[in-house]
């Protein structure tokens, strides 16, 4: 039998495929195609590989039946969809992803996938991603949005020497800490599960720290699916970023 990951890193890869077949074929991608064609191939997908299990997606109406489901995938099938119809220079924009993610019942995220297309990279729960050797020289390389001012990590730059790495999608953000890029990806501008569900899962199992800016677990498939504000690190740095973010709280 198939497993999850491996369903949800093929979902994922194939959705990029998708993606990248609507800009080769000259489609407009500057309105909804590329989101509406990568959920119509998700979810054709969940219903055949998983027929029993409940999703939610960003693209589609949310089934409320999946909060007595005892496994939900939670996708966002594009995530960065500015970032997808953008060229810079003559070239198409690769830093925007596809999101496949499992929850499961008494056990949270279990499996997931973030696709970066543009990038013919998917990276994965099992096998989990390699973490590269601690960098410890230098300030800390925080990733930020490229299109909306980095108010929070601003504040902190101000408590703890930073370096600001500007950068597309929330999943490309989470995937930098992967890699070793930046050494930490913190949002507190507003996001929902899909934003995070598979970034959050593919940083766990590879050793990352990942919560709530509180430092509180992020807890999924919730009756409202807004999820605001989440902390993607290396483990080294975790209690130093909680305890200067908690300080910024307290000052407001």
């Amino acid at each position: 039998m198939t497993s999850d990951a491996r369903i949800a890193s093929e979902l994922a890869r194939g959705a990029g495929r998708v993606l990248l077949g609507l800009r080769d074929a000259s489609v407009d991608v500057s309105g909804p195609e590329g989101d509406r064609r990568a959920n119509e191939f998700l979810l054709d997908e969940l219903r055949r590989w998983r027929p029993g299990d409940a999703v939610l997606s960003e693209e589609a109406k949310d089934d409320r039946s999946r909060l007595d489901a005892d496994r939900v995938w939670i996708v966002d099938p594009l995530d960065g969809t500015r970032e997808y119809a953008e060229r810079t220079d003559g070239n198409w924009r690769t830093d925007f992803a596809v999101h496949v993610a499992l929850w499961e019942r008494n056990s949270g995220l279990t499996a997931g996938a973030v696709a970066l297309p543009g990038r013919d990279r998917v990276y994965a729960t099992d096998p989990a991603e390699p973490l590269p050797p601690l960098r410890t020289d230098g300030p800390l390389r925080l990733a930020v949005s490229r299109s909306r001012p980095p108010t929070l990590v601003a504040s902190i730059g101000e408590l703890i020497p930073v370096e600001l790495v500007a950068m597309g999608s929330a999943g490309v953000k989470a995937m930098a800490v992967v890699t070793g890029e930046v050494d930490a990806y913190i949002h507190g501008g507003g996001q929902y599960e899909w934003d995070s569900a598979a970034p959050v899962a593919v940083a766990a199992a590879a050793g990352l720290h990942t919560s709530r800016l509180d430092g509180s677990p992020l807890v999924y498939n919730n009756s409202d699916p807004w999820l605001p504000d989440l902390m993607v690190c290396r483990v080294e740095h975790a209690e130093r970023l909680l305890d200067v973010v908690a300080q910024i709280e307290g000052e407001r």
